[in-house]
């Protein structure tokens, strides 16, 4: 049977100071003035629609991404918060994340974001050397990502992670380390250390940058900086990220282990299991936030509304779950998929026998090479 699982939070702030060259999220590069007080407006009346599908289940988690959610004042935050905790049942203590590009931090604002009820801020650091920022098309510098990071810590924020990139245009194994190793100097709680891909509908798809390390120098960049982040404490948790003892991002860990999640805002996804219904609700809202403005609160704003079905959960599960160091469970595969282990024999004999799977109990982990070969093992997973 489907048991719904821990239920969490994602709210979407669509707009930006300016569109990154290589950033293919939903962003749209804000021009006069932003409607910060209809846009909140429009998020309860997106919540009230989406209310009937979590009656009764308490949220464990809250994000704000986007675009810069930084952006908002913390007023339209506390606001947005206070009608959502009217709406919902919230976890005592519950993780508050919010997205801040440094180059919008404002003296003042984060003791703000924290009496709102934000509790983990996440930097878009990307890189701290100057050059690399701005071949990035990133709004901030070096000195201004660290200047923003004290603020932060100054307003009483000690769990915060930063954003780090790797393999950037004409950036070197040392300029990579000393990314690093000014991040340590900021004693983050976690870090998301990821490669640089030119992704569909981007500028750097339709013109890539040169410079870009090659393939052989992005693995040696990965592996060295793995090694850093091992010797300075950080436990690699999963793919791209590394965290602290005990400051695992909780929002993240529940979308790794296909947990529920309402999506609020322009372009945002929700999956919900109905566990009257014994199906999975995959729901996404209009993308442009002018239109969504204007539809929010109906049926209009819906730009899907899709049930998973049976045969396409094991990929849907193992595209997430197996991200994780931890891998999954059993059950946890049963109760969040509605099917037995047994379906997945097949695939899972062959992750094994081929070294990409372990196995401890009723506990499925990738191996070290299974790591490497993620999309592969997945892939095995695909409904004929």
């Amino acid at each position: 049977m489907l048991i719904p699982p821990p239920l969490s939070l994602y709210v979407h702030l669509p707009w930006c100071v300016r569109k990154c060259p290589y950033c293919d999220f939903n962003s749209h590069q804000g021009k006069g003035p932003l409607p910060f007080d209809d846009y909140v407006d429009a998020l309860i009346r997106d919540l009230d629609f989406d209310l009937p599908l979590v009656w009764g289940r308490t949220v464990h988690s809250v994000f704000f991404g986007g675009g810069t959610p930084s952006l908002f004042p913390p007023e339209a935050i506390d606001r947005f918060l206070q009608a959502a905790a009217s709406r919902l049942r919230f976890a005592p203590g519950l993780e508050v994340t919010l997205e801040t590009n440094p180059g919008t931090a404002e003296h003042g604002r984060f003791d703000r974001y924290r009496a709102a009820g934000v509790n983990r801020i996440s930097f878009g650091i990307q890189s701290f050397d100057d050059g690399c920022l701005q071949r990035l098309g990133r709004i901030h510098d070096g000195g201004e990502a660290e200047a923003a990071v004290k603020l932060a810590q100054d307003a009483g924020f000690d769990n915060f992670n930063l954003d780090l990139m790797y393999a950037l245009p004409e950036q070197t194994l040392a300029m990579a380390e000393r990314d690093l190793a000014r991040a340590f100097a900021l004693q983050p709680a976690h870090i998301s250390h990821y490669q640089l891909t030119l992704e569909p509908n981007t500028i750097f798809f339709a013109r890539p940058p040169r410079g870009i390390p090659d393939d052989d120098g992005a693995w040696d960049m990965q592996a060295h900086c793995q090694a850093l982040l091992a010797e300075a404490g950080f436990g690699h948790y999963e793919t791209s990220a590394y965290a602290r003892p005990g400051r695992q991002c909780a929002h993240n860990l529940n979308y790794w282990r296909f947990g529920d999640y309402l999506g609020m805002g322009a372009g945002a996804h929700g999956k919900i299991t109905l566990g009257a219904e014994q199906a999975v609700l995959r729901r996404w809202k209009i993308k442009h936030p002018t239109a969504y403005l204007a539809a929010a609160g109906g049926a209009q704003a819906l730009g899907g509304d899709d049930r998973i079905p049976p045969e396409q959960r094991p990929f849907e599960f193992m595209l997430n779950a197996l991200r994780l160091h931890e891998g999954f469970r059993a059950v946890d595969f049963e109760h969040r998929t509605g099917l037995a282990l047994a379906t997945v024999e097949a695939p899972l004999a062959q992750a094994l026998a081929a070294g990409w799977l372990r196995r401890e109990g009723d506990r499925f982990m990738p191996t070290e090479l299974g790591r490497r070969f993620t999309n592969d093992v997945v892939a095995a997973f695909l409904a004929d």
